[in-house]
């Protein structure tokens, strides 16, 4: 019997997007590969035509996986919750579900693109204070709507996509220099996240590509 494949991640070590596969794949206890794609350097390895055949939006991550290339980190989560076993990334409840992928949106669509690398090199001096300025608006919408739906984790006391998706944006957050603990709820949220091995291993500072002078 053949043996499948394992994924290939495409992915940057400080990308939010590629943070949050590394994140699903490692609650899902799924072994994958890693494929560096410098942001930096030469210009951006994700503009070169090779990559753009992968992904021909020209960001990371790019994901091969069961015969496929997808390219949106949500996309991946909610397929390998499809086709993977392991703790659920979606509650069964459809209402739990529903506010999962609410949070989950409100941070991927609503907060991070507004840092996305291709927005802030547009920025020049001005990227600090317009990072800080969106993310603090996001957080600002983000934190009632955590308050209700809480327990544990983001969405009750099972880890979901959501939490995936909170703790490397608090992340950015952070390097932009915006104070979390103004938002008592995501700051509890993500304290207590970031303790867990999955989280833990899935770190910008323990990945194949991460600067030496970044690790820890």
């Amino acid at each position: 019997m053949a043996t499948p494949t394992k994924p290939v991640l495409h992915g940057y070590f400080r990308s939010s997007c590629s943070w949050r596969v590394r994140i699903a794949f490692a609650l899902k206890g799924i072994e994958y590969d890693q494929v560096p794609v410098n942001l930096i350097k030469d210009g951006g390895q994700q503009l070169t035509e090779q990559y753009k055949s992968l992904n021909p939006m020209q960001q990371v991550p790019a994901v091969e996986i069961d015969g496929i290339t997808l390219s949106q980190s949500l996309a991946v989560i909610q397929y390998i919750e499809e086709t993977r076993p392991g703790p659920r990334l979606l509650p069964a409840d459809p209402k739990q579900r529903a506010q999962v992928r609410m949070i989950s949106d409100v941070i991927a669509s609503g907060i991070q693109p507004l840092q996305n690398l291709y927005v802030i090199q547009k920025m020049g001096a001005e990227k600090v204070p317009w990072a800080q300025q969106f993310i603090t608006r996001g957080f600002q919408a983000l934190e009632p709507i955590l308050k209700q739906t809480a327990g544990r984790y983001c969405v009750g006391d099972e880890i979901s996509m959501a939490d995936i998706c909170l703790v490397p944006q608090v992340y950015n957050a952070e390097r932009f220099k915006v104070d979390v603990e103004q938002f008592p709820t995501i700051n509890r949220l993500n304290q207590t996240l970031i303790e867990i091995e999955a989280f833990k291993v899935s770190h910008p500072s323990c990945q194949p590509d991460t600067p030496s002078d970044l690790r820890t």
